[in-house]
C-alpha cells in the first residue's frame, strides 16, 4: 500500500486543529501523559461525551491512538507524525514564500520615493 498522501494529511491536522476544544484535549494529553476520555473531562470544561467526540475526530486525523487499559477503560495518547508531516507541509509553503515576498521587498524598496541624499537601503528611522 502506498504511503498516504503528506498533503491528505495535513488537510486532516489541518481540520482537527481548527477547533479551540480539540486543540485543549491535545494540549491537556501533552502536558498530562495518556488519558481517558473521563479523565480529560474532568480537566475541561467539556463533557465526557464531547471529550469522545473530539478524540474520534483527533484519531481519525491519526494526532491520537487508542489504547487499552484496565477494566476496559481505553486511553489516548498523542503520535506525532501527522503533526510534524504538517509541520513540514508549512516549512515547504513558507520556503516557496520567502523568494517572492523578497523579491517584492526588494522591487518595494527601490520604487519608495527616498529624500534627497539618502542611499538606497538606509534607515530612515
Amino acid at each position: 500500500m502506498p504511503p498516504p498522501d503528506r498533503e491528505a494529511v495535513a488537510e486532516q491536522v489541518f481540520a482537527a486543529l481548527a477547533d479551540p476544544s480539540r486543540r485543549a484535549i491535545l494540549a491537556a494529553l501533552a502536558a498530562g501523559g495518556p488519558a481517558t476520555a473521563t479523565d480529560l473531562a474532568a480537566r475541561l470544561p467539556i463533557t465526557r461525551q464531547g471529550i469522545a467526540k473530539h478524540l474520534a475526530r483527533l484519531a481519525e486525523a491519526g494526532l491520537v491512538t487508542a489504547e487499552p487499559g484496565e477494566r476496559r477503560r481505553v486511553r489516548y495518547r498523542l503520535r506525532s507524525a501527522p503533526m510534524q508531516v504538517a509541520q513540514q507541509f508549512l516549512a515547504a509553503l513558507a520556503r516557496d514564500w520567502d523568494g517572492p515576498l523578497g523579491a517584492l521587498q526588494e522591487h518595494l524598496d527601490r520604487s519608495a520615493p527616498r529624500p534627497s541624499g539618502t542611499a538606497p537601503g538606509a534607515d530612515l528611522t
